[in-house]
């Protein structure tokens, strides 16, 4: 996608930033909620045509946008829109829908121009809250949020209203000129339970009360002595549209009646309330009682899944059911429904309440009562029951189609699911003796998650934000299993760079776990059989006694390359980094699957429900089924654009089995540091291992003759050097492509950016070398597909402010690469809430001052520190010297570590050196 310029939206009031880029051909416009809490609007390629009535309504929109770009949010609401808009957008369109729709309602907006504003419905909150499509930033949107998008729909308006010279009518007719105002004739509708007829209705008109007092409401027949001919058309004017489109309308104004209170049969009734929304979009403001609602004359069935426990818990259990007949949200027998159809069709007063009767659809809800009934006579496990939630219609076939079906919750399956959704319901769950990690209070409540989840025997997915601490917790949650008789091994898969960060928080938290790790490199000699011996025996044979570990530890590629993982059904199948399997039609993916076991959690911190197709993959290896096959689903995705409420059903139904918190949520998490300080370890590629050894060697054979000053010259420059080629071995022989594939740390960059890209995010890079800026740009502008920035010693000053300004202005800059010397000290880059030390320089106090760059006053996110370490290398042999240092004196230290390094004796040095993987 050819890309241009970015624009920067306004700032004041709750908005943050926005970033548009020029539209190409075959992109579509999307919509991302920002850490910030601000909006991101983007262009993303369509993979598919785009109309030219899309075209035209994205460019219109982002046109909008460019000139008034404090009002397109409004303007949004104010638009159709065409087919194929993005989900995300139409969300929100919807969202603001609702602000004009409550405002051009105002019977007195014309007075109060740009200083009316409308309140935020709770309804519409919890509606809109439910009906967050699948977006970027998605898990953002709450209450808080969504009040800042309601203040800024009023700012919008009001800045409209102030600048346009003429009525507020004609601003509307200029957005849409299918918006009416509201006029200042209301319709009433009441129950007239002392009269023969049941209803009474009367029209009235509004006027305002004296010196700008509350309005007051007056019957029409005032009308007609108040008003001039003219006068009273003009009043009018919202009714005689009405009449053109409703007979009932037509034939109160023909016959006068409409000037007189009038009482009314049901019929009459029934008929005005179905066309309300008609007199709505003229501008008659209509007021009805409150038991009629749009969904009141609906006619459907309701089947209640699990009112009472299963025999047994697990996923082959059958759950009990009930089901009645709805009319609206009243529950009715079938003898019930018998007695209405022999009653006439329209209003009919049951139950202390007026009920729409339509006979035809009533009939056809009977005959779809009885056979829910059938079809589920014997009852169903709860995958199948809780799928039924994503398409009730499926439970009743082609035939009763058009029949509405509701399926909830029972009380035992909503009891549990409940426990589910609020993680602080669960049940509590112990970590076990001896483990060595005080758990936060959300921890605990994710153990406790896991451990409920773990009984019902359905698939978990830990969403935590990154550095939360997802591995702490499942440690917990294996820890607490370890050495109960009837649980066998479980087994991790992870990528390759994340095997050592494991293996050492273990080591921390929970020593006493048993674990053997399926990966050659962490294979040993043992028996008298040679090292490529026991790697062949490990890829054909595995461990010789696999139940004597409870955890065994491999990777993604090497799934596919031991067929004895198979073999077996483990306690416990866990991914991290389980956005590895979001594509369903990959080998990868595909071998993962085939994995038995009897429980399977995923772990990931990217964000779950950006994308549909990685959604269904992620929940096909959790819990077969729950979303349906993989056609089923794609149907289901092909709805949505015709039933957004789709997306209401689908989080409503995935929500128990993935427990996402952020670190922004102070509700859920009060004491969390302001700064999160991790290791990333990262493997070496096949050319660095090589050209490692062989630096070792020659370092070896220099030091037999070094002495003195000769010696600590020859110490400090291999320390450069091994820290050049643990970077990239490019950069080590001073020339190449710095290809990712030949750097463990490239690789693992990239996982951490491609999570900072998901959420949209921004991060700053340190490297202690200039020659490694540019091709540190280079690979990450690949990453993110958007230019970032580059800071280092060359930067004139001048365009050293520019570029500070640019990384924190509200045009989205993804990154930022700065070298340590530069860009260590008086920079105030708080936009960026992640910082990657790319290599290390070994003083503590040194690296603090650049992550400060970040953390410090004026940042309002969690910071998170990501501090790189080459495993088996000098890098995490000096790593583990300082912090063995650290914990000892348990102070700063002052001196960087090759000051140490340069005092040792021979051997230790060459020890030192030696690759140890």
């Amino acid at each position: 996608m050819e890309q241009s310029e970015c624009h920067g939206c306004f700032s004041g009031g709750s908005w943050d930033w926005i970033w548009v880029v020029a539209l190409t051909m075959g992109s579509i416009l999307t919509l991302s909620v920002m850490p910030e809490g601000g909006l991101l609007l983007e262009w993303a390629n369509a993979k598919r045509s785009v109309s030219k009535a899309l075209e035209t309504f994205q460019r219109d929109l982002y046109d909008r946008f460019d000139k008034t770009p404090e009002s397109w949010l409004f303007a949004l609401g104010c638009l159709e829109l065409p087919g194929g808009v993005d989900p995300s957008l139409a969300w929100m369109a919807v969202v603001a829908r609702d602000y004009v729709n409550a405002l051009a309602r105002l019977s007195d907006l014309e007075t109060l121009r740009e200083t009316a504003r409308v309140p935020m419905d709770d309804d519409q909150v919890a509606s809109h809250l439910a009906g967050v499509p699948m977006m970027v930033g998605g898990d953002r949107v709450n209450t808080v949020m969504l009040a800042s998008v309601w203040e800024a729909l009023g700012e919008g308006y009001a800045s409209l209203a102030a600048a346009h010279k003429g009525s507020v009518a004609e601003l509307f007719a200029a957005l849409n000129p299918g918006i009416h105002l509201a006029g200042r004739v209301f319709f009433h509708l009441v129950e007239n339970r002392n009269s023969e007829e049941p209803f009474a209705f009367m029209a009235t008109y509004s006027q305002a009360g004296p010196s700008g007092g509350s309005a007051r409401h007056l019957p029409m027949t005032r009308a007609l002595e108040e008003f001039q001919d003219e006068e009273l058309v003009s009043l009018l004017s919202t009714v005689y549209r009405a009449s053109d489109e409703s007979e009932l309308v037509a034939g109160l104004v023909e016959s006068g009646e409409l000037f007189y209170p009038l009482a009314w049969g049901a019929d009459e009734a029934f008929q005005f309330l179905k066309e309300v929304p008609l007199y709505e979009s003229c501008g008659v403001i209509c007021r009805i009682p409150n038991w009629w609602k749009p969904a009141a004359s609906g006619v459907g069935v309701r089947v209640s899944l699990g009112d009472t426990p299963p025999s047994f818990v697990g996923e082959s259990a059958l759950l009990g059911f009930s089901s009645a007949l709805m009319m609206g949200d009243l529950a009715l027998t079938e003898d019930e429904a018998r007695e209405i159809l022999a009653e006439s069709e329209g209003l009919a007063f049951l139950k202390n309440r007026w009920v729409a009767v339509d006979h035809q659809k009533l009939a056809q809800a009977l005959d779809a009562c009885e056979r829910a009934r059938e079809l589920v006579r014997e009852g169903l496990t709860p995958s199948e029951a809780m799928r039924l939630q994503l398409r009730p219609g499926a439970l009743l076939g082609d035939a009763l189609a058009d029949v509405p079906c509701e399926v909830s919750r029972g009380e035992w399956l909503g009891a549990t699911l409940a426990k589910l959704e609020n993680p602080g319901l669960a049940p509590t769950a112990s970590p076990g003796r001896g483990f060595k990690a005080t758990l936060r209070g959300y921890q605990q409540q994710g153990l406790n998650w896991l451990s409920f989840l773990d009984r019902l025997t359905f698939g978990a997915c830990l969403a935590d934000d990154m550095g939360l601490g997802k591995t702490v917790q499942l440690l917990a949650f294996l820890h607490g299993r370890a050495g109960e008789a009837t649980k066998g091994p479980s087994l991790l898969v992870l990528p390759a760079s994340l095997v050592t960060n494991w293996l050492n928080e273990i080591r921390a938290f929970a020593p006493t776990l048993r674990v053997f790790t399926a990966h050659p490199d962490y294979v040993t000699a043992e028996n008298g059989r040679t090292l490529a011996a026991e790697k062949k025996r490990l890829a054909a044979h595995g461990p010789e006694d696999p139940d004597a570990f409870d955890l065994v530890i491999t990777t993604y590629t090497l799934v596919q390359k031991y067929p004895w993982l198979m073999d077996r059904t483990w306690d416990c199948l866990v991914l991290d980094e389980a956005q590895a399997i979001k594509n369903p039609a990959t080998r990868q993916t595909r071998a993962v699957k085939e994995l038995s076991a009897r429980q399977r959690i995923a772990m990931t911190g990217t964000p779950v429900e950006n994308r549909l197709g990685d959604l269904w993959s992620l929940f096909d290896f959790l819990n077969p089924g729950l979303l349906g096959s993989r056609s089923e689903f794609a149907e289901f995705s092909k709805s949505l654009k015709d039933d957004p409420e789709g997306y209401a059903r689908l989080r409503r139904l995935i929500s128990p089995f993935v427990l996402r918190r952020l670190k922004t949520d102070t509700s859920i998490i009060s004491d969390l540091p302001d700064k999160v300080v991790m290791k990333s370890y990262a493997g070496l590629s096949k050319k660095q291992v090589v050209l490692y050894r062989k630096g070792v060697e020659d370092l070896a054979h220099r030091l037999e003759t070094a002495e003195g000053i000769a010696k600590r010259g020859l110490v400090l420059s291999s320390l450069m050097k091994f820290k050049q080629l643990c970077n990239h071995p490019d950069q080590y022989v001073g020339a190449g492509a710095f290809k990712e594939s030949e750097s463990g740390k490239f690789q693992r960059l990239r996982e951490i950016c491609e999570t900072v890209l998901e959420k949209r995010e921004r991060v700053l890079v340190f490297t202690q070398f200039k020659e490694m800026t540019e091709p540190l740009r280079a690979f990450l502008e690949g990453v993110f597909g958007h230019p970032g920035l580059v800071l280092h010693g060359g930067v004139p000053v001048g365009r050293r402010a520019e570029l500070i300004d640019t990384f924190q202005a509200d045009a989205y800059c993804p990154f930022m690469v700065l070298s340590l010397k530069a860009g260590g000290v008086g920079l105030n880059l708080t936009r960026a809430n992640h910082v990657v030390h790319f290599d290390r320089w070994w003083n503590p106090a040194v690296e603090n001052q650049a992550t400060d760059r970040a953390f410090r006053i004026g940042q309002t996110k969690k910071v998170v520190v990501h501090t790189f370490v080459t495993k088996g290398t000098v890098e995490e042999k000096i790593d583990a010297m300082l912090e063995a240092k650290r914990d000892l004196a348990d102070q700063v230290v002052s001196s960087s570590g090759e000051t140490h390094v340069t005092e040792m004796a021979d051997d230790e040095l060459v020890e030192l050196f030696t690759l140890t993987l």
